[in-house]
Formats: C-alpha cells, sequence, structure tokens
C-alpha cells in the first residue's frame, strides 16, 4: 500500500489529502502538524475550517485510510510521497523583509524529512514558494541525506477557498514539476498515478521543477491584476457617471478576455494573491528585472488605494466624520462560503474607520469575535504564522463589538458597510433595519450585491462601487 504524508494540516493539506483519501482508497493517508488543538480539531465533528463538502469527505474517510496526527516523525518516515504543506509567510525583518518569503517552516521540515527518513522518498512542495526553492530543499535533502535518496516535486495547488472541494473533484489542471532526469521523470510519473485516480490524464500537465513553481506565482498575479484593473475602472466610472457592471459585462463578452474575475469590489483579499505578487516582486529585483518588479507592484497599490478610498467614501459621506458613530459591519472573511480572513479587505476598512474613532458592530456568519480582535490588533503578515507563534492574547479593541446578528449589529448604527458578499446580506428586512438606523441612514456596498433602487426607495443614502453616485455623495466628493 502506498503512504502518503502531508506536513500541514491547514487550508490546503487538510482538503487535498483527505480528497485524494476518498479517491484513492488503496492510498493510505496521513496529515501531520504539530499544532495538537488543530489536529484534535480535524478529528472532532467540528473541522478546523469551514468548506463546503469537506465534512463529507473527511468523515467518509477519516479511521480508514485517511489519518489526523500530531506524530510528525512517525508518519513521515513510513510514507513513500510526503508533501509539505507549511506556512511561507512574507519576511518581516531582515533580507527581503516586506516582500520575500519566509522559508523557515520549509527548512525544518526538510531537515526533519533529511533527519527521520529510513528509505527513499519522494518530497513534494504544495505550499506556494518562491521559484528556485526546491533547488535549495533539495540541498538540504542531498547534504542530510545518510544515503538515502529523495527526488523533489513541484505540485502547486489552485483551489479556490469556498470551493475547494469542488476544485478538487474537478480541477482545471493538475501541475506536477520534476527534474528532467530518468530519477525526476520516474518521481512525476508515480504522482501523477495518484491523481490519475479521478482527474483525466490531459489535464495533468507535467513541466520543469522551475516553471512548476512560477506558474503558481504567475497565476495568482494574474488573477489579482484583474481585480485590480476593474477596480481602477471603478474609480473612473464614480468620477464619469459610468456604471461598473455595465462596462465589466461589455468587455467580459469579448471572448478574449471572459467574464471572470471583473466584478469590482473593496479589494481582494486571501492568503495568496498579495503575499505571491510580493513574492514575484522580490524575484524579480533578485534578478536585475527592476521594471517588471514595478509593474508587478502596481496590482498592489491600486487594491490599497480601493480600501483607502471605500474608507474616505464613508467618512465624507458622514458630515467628514464618523467619531463616535456605531457603523454596522457586514462580513469580515474575505469572501463568502469561507470562514477564512487573511489578508481580507474588511481588517484595513475597519482599522481605517477605527482610526477615524468610529465605534463598530460586526456580524459574519462564519468568523468568530476572537478571530476578529485577532485579526485587528495584530501586525501585518503575523497572521501566516502558526498559531502557537502569533501574539498570545490579542489586546482587544475597545470600540469594536462582535455579534451573531445582523439585526442586532445595525441597530442605532448610522451607516452599514457591506464587506463580504455573502448571500444572507441581500435577504435582510431593510425596512427593518432602516427603522431602527439613525437618520439619515447610509449603506456603503463593497461588493456590489445590493438592490440599490430597493434600498433608495426605503429611504437610505447608497453609495455602490463604481455604480453612477446618489445626489447627496455627488456633493462630497471623496478625498484620497
Amino acid at each position: 500500500m502506498v503512504k502518503i504524508c502531508c506536513i500541514g494540516a491547514g487550508y490546503v493539506g487538510g482538503p487535498t489529502m483527505a480528497v485524494i483519501a476518498l479517491k484513492c482508497p488503496n492510498i493510505e493517508v496521513a496529515v501531520v502538524d504539530i499544532s495538537v488543538p488543530r489536529i484534535n480539531a480535524w478529528n472532532s465533528d467540528q473541522l478546523p475550517i469551514y468548506e463546503p463538502g469537506l465534512d463529507d469527505v473527511v468523515k467518509q474517510c477519516r479511521g480508514k485510510n485517511l489519518f489526523f496526527s500530531t506524530d510528525v516523525e512517525k508518519h513521515v518516515r513510513e510514507a513513500d510521497i510526503v508533501f509539505v504543506s507549511v506556512n511561507t509567510p512574507t519576511k518581516t525583518r531582515g533580507l527581503g523583509a516586506g516582500k520575500a518569503a519566509d522559508l523557515t517552516y520549509w527548512e525544518s521540515a526538510a531537515r526533519m524529512i533529511a533527519d527521520v527518513s529510513v528509505s527513499d522518498k519522494i518530497v513534494v512542495e504544495k505550499s506556494t514558494v518562491p521559484v528556485k526553492t526546491a533547488e535549495a530543499i533539495e540541498k538540504i535533502l542531498t547534504h542530510n541525506s545518510k544515503g538515502i535518496k529523495f527526488q523533489i516535486l513541484s505540485n502547486p495547488e489552485f483551489l479556490a477557498e469556498g470551493t475547494a472541494i469542488k476544485d478538487l473533484f474537478n480541477p482545471d489542471r493538475v501541475l506536477i514539476g520534476g527534474r528532467e532526469t530518468p530519477e525526476g521523470f520516474k518521481a512525476v510519473q508515480t504522482l501523477k498515478d495518484v491523481y490519475a485516480h479521478w482527474v483525466p490524464e490531459n489535464q495533468i500537465i507535467t513541466t520543469n521543477l522551475w516553471s512548476a513553481e512560477l506558474s503558481k506565482l504567475a497565476a495568482n498575479a494574474f488573477l489579482a491584476q484583474r481585480i485590480s484593473s476593474v477596480n481602477a475602472m471603478s474609480a473612473l466610472c464614480e468620477a464619469t457617471g459610468a456604471d461598473v457592471t455595465q462596462v465589466s459585462y461589455a468587455v467580459g463578452t469579448d471572448s478574449r478576455i471572459g467574464s471572470k474575475f471583473l466584478n469590482s469590489s473593496v479589494g481582494f483579499g486571501g492568503s495568496c494573491f498579495q503575499k505571491d505578487i510580493l513574492n514575484l516582486v522580490y524575484i524579480c529585483e533578485c534578478n536585475g528585472l527592476p521594471e517588471v518588479a514595478e509593474y508587478w507592484k502596481q496590482v498592489i497599490k491600486i487594491n490599497d488605494y480601493q480600501k483607502s478610498r471605500f474608507v474616505n467614501r464613508v467618512v465624507s459621506s458622514m458630515f467628514n466624520t464618523v467619531s463616535n458613530k456605531k457603523i454596522a459591519v457586514l462580513g469580515f472573511a474575505f469572501k463568502k462560503d469561507t470562514g477564512d480572513t487573511r489578508e481580507t479587505p474588511a481588517i484595513d476598512v475597519c482599522k481605517g474607520l477605527l482610526g477615524d474613532k468610529a465605534r463598530l458592530s460586526i456580524y459574519d456568519p462564519q468568523v468568530t469575535e476572537d478571530q476578529i480582535q485577532r485579526d485587528l490588533s495584530m501586525n501585518k503578515f503575523d497572521w501566516d504564522h502558526p498559531l502557537h507563534l502569533q501574539p498570545m492574547s490579542p489586546a482587544t479593541v475597545k470600540q469594536v463589538s462582535v455579534t451573531w446578528d445582523a439585526y442586532e449589529a445595525t441597530k442605532d448604527a448610522h451607516g452599514i458597510c457591506i464587506l463580504t458578499e455573502w448571500d444572507e446580506f441581500k435577504n435582510l428586512d431593510y425596512q427593518k433595519i432602516f427603522d431602527n438606523m439613525q437618520k439619515p441612514a447610509f449603506v456603503f456596498d463593497g461588493r456590489n450585491i445590493m438592490n440599490l433602487e430597493k434600498l433608495r426607495e426605503i429611504g437610505f443614502i447608497v453609495y455602490s462601487i463604481g455604480k453612477p453616485l446618489d445626489a447627496w455623495l455627488k456633493d462630497v466628493p471623496a478625498v484620497a
């Protein structure tokens, strides 16, 4: 029986291994992590991450051919294939601070693999890593190998949170990069055989190591670039009276462009886009390509601009001050159908409003109060370290209250900011909400999901990104 071990039981490792176990009943899959609470959660009825369909997959396989354990060394020693899916945060100090990936966790995983292995292994990069990481890992393993042979593969994940299980069941492609040597080709084939249990062969792409590593960064950079492109247009739409939804629909019907990732919003979030672009920028700078680095930097600059523009719009609309005013924040996750708050635009928007002394009441159906308080009090990039290495008890932000009910969040509020596109926000009783708010009552739709006409009929003053402005808003230009 082939044995697979995955180091790292997070958003990538957990779902990916659960699907491999489901689709390959003849393969034993172990997911290992040093975090006891996280592994306990994977072994309980309350999984540590929310992902539609994940519960079912885990329950079907857990205890049969899918195991979650803190005994990292045992499972690595026994495995034929070791996936490494550990955090690769952005460095906060030293060489490349603010841009380069911190490979501390990756390096310690590689040293541990070399240390405990007693048989040849295929080591698979699953985390998003900088180009040429495989080479560094290869050196560590080779120099500590005690005669054991290791083959390094790059197998980047292309999951979208909220649809991860669907993406794993029916991927657009599976990408496997390896050394172009007889041993490298053999290792690629071994991993290909695993995915071939359910993925058609023509959707399994094989490349050299560097192409696979760079393809992941490039894919995320292209997706983020589309969002920043449409968000840049949204600012122009507001200035000219055009409607960004109509513009992006017209653009998206061009078959060369396509309609995906053309929804304007308060900005992109998630664990990958910003981190991967910063990484790409750093790699370009290191390789003497400052013009290319500058080009990709603009994608992040526009994203930051969009968030600060939104905050400025809120403040300027409400008589240029939100000091001591209650603002309801609906949605904190970076997108719907996930509880993930990593790099969510809600953090910067909330911090911007708190900077103007607003009182915030936050509601998100999947995010806990502890997580929200942690996010609002953490330093940039801290979120990407394992939980036990994050600040232990986050300082509670006093002007922030977290509720489990949208009506409670909006009661007596001066304004509502919609920051996640949860479906339930479209179906709330806005007449009831309006009746219980301070007047004038404002709605700032950061996701373009609301029926603006209906809200205006009720009496709200409405701002929606990239849409023609209310007469009220035209009189108060948002100074960025």
